[in-house]
C-alpha cells in the first residue's frame, strides 16, 4: 500500500523546517509554541463534523495532521522521536489493547471491549496512587471539571441530587458577588478563584442533569454568534455601523432578534 501524497506532505513539512531555505516562522516554532494551534485545529475539526461538511472536515483534519507532522519533525531534528516511531508506538498499543481483534480473546459487545481496554491499560501503567490526579487535567477545562466529577461520584464523593448542586452553584455565585464591592476596585486573584469555583460547580450541575457542559457551552456560543449576525445585519440595513450605534439601540435589536 502506497501513500504518495502523505509522503509528499511529510517532505513539504521537512522543507519548512530546513535551516537553509525554510520558513522563518516555522523554524521559530517549538513543541510549546505550537500547543495552542493543536488545540485550535482540533476544535475547528469538531466544528466541521458538527456542520456535517465532509469537504471542510477533510481540510480541517489536514490541519490537525499538520500539527502532528510539525511536532514529529521538530523531535526528529534532535533525535528524540520521529513520525515512524510515533506510528509504531500507536500501532503496537492498538494491537495490545484489542486482543479480541489481534488475539484469541472473545467479547460479546462494546462493554467488554471497554472493560478489557481498561484492564490492559492498568496493567501497562500500573495501579494509580490516586483516584483523581493530574491526568484529568489533560482536557479543556470544562471537560476536565466534568470528568473530575464523574471520578469522584464513582467513589461515593458527590452530591445526592441536582437540587443540592443547584444550591452549591448559588452559593458559589454569592461568593463571586462578595468579591465585587461597589466601585471598580476588586482583587483580581480572589475573583478569579471564585469564578473558577462557580464554573466548576456549574459543570457538576450539568453532569447531574446528564448534560455535557462542553457541548452546552459550544451551543450557547453558536447561538450568540447567530443572533449577533442578525443584529449586525439589522444595523447595516439602517445604513449604520455597529461601532457607531448606541448600546441601548443594539440591545433593543437584540431583544427583537431573540423574539424571532
Amino acid at each position: 500500500m502506497k501513500y504518495p501524497e502523505l509522503e509528499r506532505c511529510i517532505e513539504v513539512i521537512r522543507k519548512l523546517r530546513d535551516p537553509v531555505g525554510g520558513c522563518p516562522w516555522d523554524l521559530e516554532q517549538t513543541h510549546e509554541s505550537l500547543l495552542k494551534y493543536l488545540l485550535e485545529e482540533s476544535y475547528e475539526y469538531m466544528e466541521a463534523v458538527e456542520l456535517k461538511n465532509p469537504k471542510l472536515m477533510e481540510e480541517e483534519l489536514g490541519d490537525v495532521l499538520l500539527q502532528v507532522l510539525l511536532h514529529s519533525t521538530i523531535a526528529a531534528e534532535s533525535k528524540r522521536f520521529n513520525l515512524e516511531s510515533v506510528a509504531k508506538v500507536l500501532a503496537d498499543k492498538i494491537v495490545r489493547r484489542h486482543p479480541h481483534v489481534f488475539g484469541d480473546v472473545k467479547v460479546t459487545g462494546s462493554d467488554d471491549v471497554v472493560a478489557n481496554w481498561k484492564d490492559i491499560k492498568e496493567k501497562e501503567k500500573g495501579t494509580k496512587k490516586y483516584t483523581i490526579d493530574e491526568k484529568l487535567l489533560q482536557s479543556p477545562a470544562l471537560v476536565s471539571a466534568f470528568n473530575i466529577g464523574k471520578k469522584s461520584t464513582a467513589v461515593n464523593f458527590d452530591w445526592d441530587d441536582y437540587h443540592q448542586v443547584a444550591n452549591k452553584v448559588e452559593e458559589e455565585w454569592q461568593e463571586v458577588k462578595e468579591e465585587l464591592p461597589p466601585g471598580n476596585k476588586y482583587n483580581k486573584e480572589r475573583v478569579k478563584e471564585e469564578i473558577g469555583d462557580l464554573l466548576f460547580s456549574v459543570a457538576q450541575l450539568a453532569r447531574h442533569l446528564d448534560i455535557d457542559p462542553e457541548n452546552c457551552l459550544r451551543d450557547a456560543n453558536r447561538k450568540f454568534i447567530n443572533r449577533f449576525k442578525q443584529v449586525e445585519d439589522a444595523v447595516k440595513a439602517q445604513g449604520r455601523k455597529l461601532e457607531e450605534t448606541p448600546q441601548t439601540e443594539l440591545e433593543k435589536i437584540w431583544i427583537e432578534v431573540k423574539k424571532k
